[in-house]
């Protein structure tokens, strides 16, 4: 039992520095891949928000949807090179998860429901009249480790962090 203990601990001990400098890399390059080409998609396309202004959340509601498209597409593009190279991780992350509950209200969340039940109906990829949550939510869950910890020692952010310090 002792030599598990011994195995285990030095295998804590190895991967817990390497995790400083790489376990929020995968998060951050999937979410800049997903974001990045949601951003490209809305720059080389035609807006469609006004379609659903009136789903998006005060003060969401009464921009002008050329400002919001605007604001959509750059936040997306911006935030996913930020979260390549991290640098201002924190403040991406916090951006892209207004962005992704705008979008949630605005698109995928269910018109009409009446019970937690078919509620959880709409917590899908496809939307069969129930809504499509799914995405956008695990997108949410996603960038909150990137709120609360940062983007960990292999980025910018860290960088400059020890530069300043």
């Amino acid at each position: 039992m002792n030599k598990l203990k011994a195995l285990w601990n030095s295998l804590v001990d190895v991967l817990e520095p390497a995790g400083d400098w790489v376990a929020l890399l995968p998060l951050r390059l999937l979410l800049a891949y997903e974001f990045g080409k949601a951003g490209t998609m809305k720059f080389n396309g035609t807006n469609w928000f006004g379609n659903f202004q009136e789903n998006f959340p005060f003060p969401f509601n009464v921009i002008p949807v050329e400002i919001s498209w605007f604001l959509a597409t750059w936040a997306e593009i911006l935030g996913a090179i930020g979260l390549v190279i991290g640098l201002f991780t924190r403040f991406w992350a916090f951006s892209l998860i207004i962005l992704t509950i705008v979008a949630i209200f605005g698109v995928h969340w269910p018109e009409d429901w009446s019970s937690l039940a078919e509620l959880w109906k709409g917590y899908a990829v496809t939307d069969k009249g129930f809504g499509n949550y799914r995405i956008p939510l695990l997108f949410v869950v996603m960038l909150l480790p990137l709120v609360f910890k940062g983007a960990g020692k292999l980025s910018l952010d860290h960088i400059l962090a020890k530069h300043w310090k």
